[in-house]
């Protein structure tokens, strides 16, 4: 059957989309979420039982939360009411809660609400449905792309359960395609042989797990068709609208991803390097911002055991100012590599966080008198320098002389390790404390 009979006598322009029309009625109908919709989950005994309680459903976009929201409704006996944060306010809030009391007085009905976008909502916005929540007036269901613990207030978040939704797999995509391609109800009703398998495959990776878009992708390709010919990957290729990575600048997601370049970079793994730095490029996050990382991590988890990594990741700074993008892209390639495969040492940081914390502790000490500055008559009399040896006038270039306050001497913030440069760096230390040792024993 071909898309134009399907749909013959119909009003194309009232029907609703098929992304709309293919939401899942039942639970069990919920693709790539099972964790939490299987049966004997929390989740399935809570509708079975018709025993829901508050939630917040967070997941990326598409993954299905409006899509499980309606399905509780369906198969609960509660009012069901809808509202966007984007779109709603205090007052309509207010209007809801009073339009509850008013069910359940006359009627002992619940009153199931579902806030999609809650994140959007502020606080104040949020506080107004603590005490409504927490007497059991109604019953809330949140949905966020947002992680909860950043972008919804505490108490709400301790009043609601959180279910985790995962971003849909691409098989499971195809699954969803498949369906609403044979769908007759529902969906398309044309022929599994319609798309190739390959295009289909197209479509849903080109979605990056959000069966919305893929469901979109998969109408627009099926009025694209002409002439009955089976559509493959080339004829999807031209009319599919590949979804952006999923890369909020200023959200969890910004974080996990600089955080996995970071930890790859330190745990010397350049493929998962690369592959990171690439997915925050592709997502459009700010080059500068990642070699300002980069920098940092020169300092931090390289230090002394390659002096060079800082000098490396200096350059791909300039050298990307200067070129911009894309020719500048292989600066930050190259900066990316050589950190993750240089010798890692952490004791400079180290040693700079208990210096910190010896500064803190001690306050003010008094600079040890022999290593005062004395530019005058009167400080050379009072003792400032005296006793000083000059390093150079000694074997090695060394002298044996403390230069800690008094209260700290013999104390050592950095231990050098033994890798790459730094294991020079900690046997010429050795030395120079051994000839220290010798000189005070004699």
């Amino acid at each position: 059957m071909d898309l134009f009979d399907h749909t013959a006598g119909q009003d194309m322009a009232g029907a609703a989309p098929l992304a709309e029309r293919m939401r899942p009625r039942r639970l069990e109908d919920v693709v790539g979420q099972e964790h939490i919709t299987s049966n004997g989950s929390l989740l399935e005994r809570a509708v079975f039982e018709d025993r829901v309680f508050s939630m917040i459903l967070w997941g990326p976009p598409g993954c299905g939360k409006t899509s499980l929201a309606n399905v509780i409704a369906a198969q609960t006996k509660n009012q069901w009411v809808k509202i966007s944060a984007v779109l709603s306010g205090v007052r309509e809030v207010r209007q809801i809660i009073e339009a509850a009391q008013e069910r359940r007085r006359l009627h002992n009905r619940r009153t199931l609400l579902f806030v999609d976008e809650i994140h959007r909502f502020n606080k104040s916005q949020q506080d107004a449905f603590l005490f409504h929540v927490e007497n059991g007036l109604i019953t809330l269901i949140g949905a966020t792309t947002e992680n909860p613990s950043f972008e919804v207030n505490p108490a709400l978040v301790s009043r609601c359960r959180v279910f985790s939704l995962n971003s849909l797999s691409q098989d499971a995509i195809v699954r969803i395609l498949n369906r609403a391609l044979i769908d007759k109800v529902k969906g398309l009703g044309l022929s599994s042989d319609i798309f190739s398998k390959e295009a289909v495959e197209h479509i849903a990776a080109a979605s990056d797990g959000d069966a919305r878009a893929a469901l979109t992708n998969l109408e627009a390709c099926a009025l694209n068709r002409r002439d009955g010919k089976t559509l493959d990957v080339d004829d999807v290729r031209g009319v599919v609208a590949q979804k952006l990575l999923r890369h909020d600048k200023a959200g969890e997601e910004h974080f996990n991803l600089i955080s996995a370049f970071i930890k790859s970079v330190r745990g010397s793994d350049p493929d998962a390097a690369m592959y990171w730095l690439e997915r925050m490029l592709a997502a459009g996050d700010d080059p500068i911002y990642i070699l300002r990382r980069m920098i940092r991590l020169a300092t931090e988890d390289i230090g002394l055991a390659d002096p060079g990594a800082l000098t490396m990741a200096m350059n791909a700074d300039a050298s990307f100012r200067r070129l911009g993008r894309p020719e500048g892209d292989g600066s930050l390639y190259q900066a990316a590599v050589y950190l993750a495969t240089a010798p890692k040492s952490n004791a400079v940081y180290a040693a700079q966080k208990q210096v910190q914390e010896a500064v803190k502790k001690y306050g003010s000490l008094p600079v040890p008198m022999h290593i005062r500055n004395a530019p005058t008559g009167l400080m050379k009399q009072m003792g400032y320098g005296n006793g000083y040896k000059y390093a150079h006038d000694y074997t090695h270039g060394y002298a044996s002389q403390s230069y800690l306050p008094e209260s700290l001497e013999g104390r050592r913030f950095y231990h050098p390790t033994a890798r790459g440069y730094e294991k020079t760096v900690k046997q010429r230390l050795e030395a120079w404390l051994d000839l220290k040792k010798n000189t005070i024993n004699t």
